[in-house]
């Protein structure tokens, strides 16, 4: 009976004093279950008012991987993560323990966040050749990012259409091509944590002239306009001078101060005539026939074309 009861007083004095812990709770800051990739994470285990000294310790996931552990006088304790990387997402929780044995807290999901990368876009199926008419399928995809993420589609900086995708393939937007939609194309990506534009993708129409538009009709009449303009010109130019230089020409011939009168060499009908290449006086007289008659016999002298008008008659 004795020893036991010496047991029992020496027992007592090794017992630690007070009582355990109480109200363990985990923290985050910044709260809730989501961070951003990159950000810093801070892990906050608290208990009730106490003023003993407090062993603190952190775990992660469910088989319990011991990540700190800090003994304090205080309430409260923190554990910090520097950078979070996508592979932190786990459960987490902490324990208090000031001699009496540890008092867990309650599991915290942690969430990483990864914000978009710039999105590419592609044309499904048409590539940048296209033909009016045509379906064409935009595709614009972020590689990295946490969904949900919100997508953009534009036009010369004009929104066509918008989509959300929820599984990380990317998004589409179709639309029929038409005349208008010459021209640069992009897109952008959002999920909450800033936005990122695609680079611009050029999109090329052909068979402009088969589709009976506006916009196409009014190009082709301008461009056969500019030919007809461009080949006629100098030919209009040609006949215009022409023109112009038969009838100076015609004018001056008209003119007697600038053009002789021609005379047309005729066959004499007198056997006694001199050759009708006469250069002699136009006229002369001959013998009379009978009585006080005088006959008088006429040459006409044909002269030679000058050189105007013999151009005249070659071109004409």
């Amino acid at each position: 009976m004795l020893p036991w009861f010496l047991l029992l007083i020496c027992a007592l004095p090794c017992e630690p004093a007070g009582n355990p812990v109480s109200d363990v709770s985990l923290k985050t800051k910044p709260p809730g279950e989501w961070v951003m990739e990159g950000n810093k994470l801070v892990l906050i285990c608290s208990v009730a008012n106490t003023t003993e000294n407090i062993t603190y310790l952190w775990y992660r996931g469910a088989l319990g991987l011991n990540l700190e552990k800090k003994t304090l006088p205080s309430i409260t304790a923190e554990f910090e993560i520097s950078e979070v990387k996508q592979s932190d997402v786990d459960q987490y929780y902490c324990a208090a323990d000031n001699g009496h044995g540890p008092v867990l807290s309650e599991l915290v999901n942690i969430n990483v966040r990864v914000p978009v990368s710039r999105p590419v876009l592609t044309f499904v199926d048409t590539g940048t050749q296209a033909v009016l008419g045509d379906l064409v399928e935009l595709h614009c995809k972020a590689l990295r990012g946490s969904p949900p993420i919100f997508y953009q589609f534009y036009h010369e900086n004009i929104i066509l259409g918008n989509s959300s995708d929820h599984s990380g393939g990317g998004a589409s937007f179709n639309f029929s091509l038409t005349a208008e939609h010459s021209g640069n194309f992009s897109c952008e990506a959002s999920n909450g944590q800033g936005v990122q534009r695609s680079e611009v993708v050029a999109l090329n129409l052909t068979g402009l002239s088969l589709v009976p538009t506006v916009n196409g009709i009014g190009n082709l009449s301008s461009g056969l306009t500019g030919w007809l303009i461009g080949c006629l010109g100098p030919i209009a130019t040609v006949l215009i001078f022409c023109y112009w230089l038969k009838r100076k020409i015609g004018r001056q011939s008209d003119d007697p101060l600038r053009s002789p009168p021609q005379t047309v060499l005729q066959e004499s009908n007198y056997h006694n005539s001199p050759d009708p290449g006469h250069p002699e006086p136009v006229y002369e007289n001959v013998n009379a026939v009978s009585g006080d008659e005088v006959y008088s016999l006429v040459y006409h002298t044909q002269q030679e074309l000058g050189p105007t008008a013999a151009l005249l008659r070659n071109l004409f």
